[in-house]
C-alpha cells in the first residue's frame, strides 16, 4: 500500500507539473467507478487506488511558499452507485472518505450511476472534459460488442447567448422564436468552420493522440477525418444565460413553474431540435452543451450591458448564469435547486453539470452525504462549491 501511495503521489505531481504548450496544467479528469471492472480482486484493487486518491486530495500539494493547497488537476469524479451509497455496502467507506475530501477540498464531483444508466441505456461512462459527454452511439462499437466511449472526442464548441436573443427581441414572443432561429444558423456556420478546419488533418500533429491509442490508432500520414463523421466524435452546441433570457420574456424566473419553466424548456427543446437537424443534415453527432462559461461570462455580460443598457434582474451583474442553472441571488435550498435542475439535463445531453453551494462543511460529514444520496436518486453530474 506504501508502493500504491508513491505511485499515485507521483501521478499527481507528474500531471500538475506537465505543462501544456499554453502553459497550462493538462486537464485530466480521473473518473472512479468501480463497476468499471469486474467484481472481485480487480475491483478491491481499484477500490485502493480510489482511496489513496481520495487521501492525496484530501492531504493538497505544496504551493511554492510550502502551503498545502488543493490542484486543480486531476479533476475528479465519484460515481455514486448501490454498492457505495448505503452504511451497509461494500464500499461505503469510499464513500465517507469521498465525502471528508468534499467538505475540505470541494472535490471531487458526483455522478449518479443510476440516473446515467437511466439517461444512456444502461451505460456508465466519463465526460471528455468537466462535463461534455459523448452521447450514445449504437453505431460505433468496441470489438466485443459493447459501445465505444473511451477514445472519442469533441471538435469544439459555439456558444449561444440565450440573454442577447432576447433582449433583442424586444419581449415579443413570436420576433424571439425567429431571432432564435437566425442565432442558431449562425452557429451552426461557426460550428462547421471549425469542423471544416480539422478536415485534412494528418494523424502526425499529435501522434499521441491520433496513432499511439488516446484517440485512435491511425496509420503515419493517414488524416483523422474518418472520425470527424458517423458519431465517433461530437460538435457542440453551448448555451448560456438561460436564466436571464426567460425573466427578461416572461418578467419571471425560470424556476416559476406556470410561465418561467415551461417557456424554459420550449428554448431548451428548440435548442436540441437545431442539434438533431444539424446531425441528420451532416452525418455528424451535434450535441447540446451547457458551457463552462469561466471568463466568458463577463465577457458576455459586457456586450449585453454595452447594447442594451442596464436590465433589471436581466443585464444588471457583470456576469450572466451559466447554462440552465438557478441564478445565485435566488433564495432556494441545495435539495431543490438539484430537483429544479434535474429536468434540464435530459435536455442538456452533450454536456451538463449542476452544483450546491454550502458553507464549510468540514464539520457536517452527514450533511455532505445527505446531499450525495439525493444525486444518486436524482441528477447526473453535480459538484459542490463553497462560498
Amino acid at each position: 500500500q506504501r508502493q500504491m501511495c508513491i505511485r499515485d503521489r507521483t501521478i499527481q505531481y507528474q500531471l500538475i507539473t506537465l505543462m501544456t504548450c499554453n502553459g497550462q496544467a493538462p486537464f485530466v479528469t480521473m473518473f472512479m467507478y468501480l463497476d468499471e471492472v469486474p467484481e472481485g480482486q480487480t475491483r478491491d484493487d481499484l477500490a485502493l487506488i480510489i482511496e489513496e486518491v481520495l487521501n492525496q486530495r484530501i492531504k493538497g500539494v505544496k504551493n511554492e511558499k510550502g502551503i498545502w493547497i488543493t490542484p486543480a488537476f486531476p479533476k475528479l469524479i465519484y460515481v455514486l452507485d448501490e454498492d457505495n451509497i448505503t452504511t451497509d455496502s461494500k464500499y461505503w467507506y469510499l464513500t465517507e472518505l469521498a465525502a471528508k475530501c468534499t467538505a475540505k477540498r470541494m472535490v471531487p464531483d458526483y455522478i449518479s450511476a443510476k440516473v446515467m444508466r437511466e439517461m444512456k441505456d444502461g451505460d456508465v461512462y466519463p465526460c471528455m472534459g468537466c462535463r461534455s459527454f459523448p452521447t450514445k452511439e449504437d453505431g460505433i462499437r468496441n470489438p466485443d460488442g459493447s459501445r465505444k466511449y473511451y477514445g472519442r472526442f469533441n471538435q469544439g464548441v459555439v456558444t449561444i447567448n440565450l440573454v442577447d436573443v432576447a433582449c433583442s427581441s424586444g419581449k415579443d414572443e413570436k420576433k424571439f422564436w425567429k431571432i432564435l432561429d437566425e442565432r442558431l444558423k449562425l452557429c451552426y456556420r461557426a460550428l462547421m468552420c471549425r469542423h471544416k478546419r480539422l478536415l485534412g488533418t494528418p494523424s502526425d500533429v499529435a501522434p499521441i493522440l491520433w496513432q499511439n491509442g488516446a484517440l485512435a490508432r491511425l496509420k503515419k500520414g493517414e488524416t483523422i477525418d474518418k472520425l470527424l463523421f458517423g458519431g465517433y466524435s461530437t460538435i457542440s452546441l453551448g448555451y448560456a444565460g438561460l436564466c436571464e433570457c426567460t425573466r427578461y420574456m416572461t418578467g419571471v424566473s425560470h424556476t416559476e413553474p406556470e410561465t418561467g419553466t415551461p417557456f424554459a424548456l420550449r428554448v431548451m427543446q428548440r435548442l436540441n431540435d437545431a442539434c438533431a437537424e444539424w446531425k441528420e443534415k451532416e452525418n455528424m453527432d451535434f450535441s447540446l452543451y451547457g458551457t463552462p462559461l469561466e471568463s466568458t461570462t463577463y465577457k458576455f455580460a459586457k456586450c449585453l450591458q454595452k447594447r442594451f443598457g442596464i436590465i433589471e434582474g436581466v443585464t444588471d451583474k457583470n456576469y450572466i448564469t451559466n447554462s440552465y442553472h438557478v441564478h445565485v441571488t435566488e433564495n432556494i435550498n441545495a435539495f431543490d435547486k438539484l430537483k429544479f435542475e434535474s429536468q434540464f439535463q435530459k435536455l442538456s445531453p452533450g454536456g451538463a453539470i449542476s452544483y450546491v453551494e454550502v458553507p464549510n462543511m468540514q464539520d457536517n460529514i452527514d450533511a455532505v452525504i445527505a446531499v450525495m444520496k439525493y444525486i444518486l436518486s436524482l441528477i447526473h453530474i453535480s459538484e459542490p462549491t463553497r462560498h
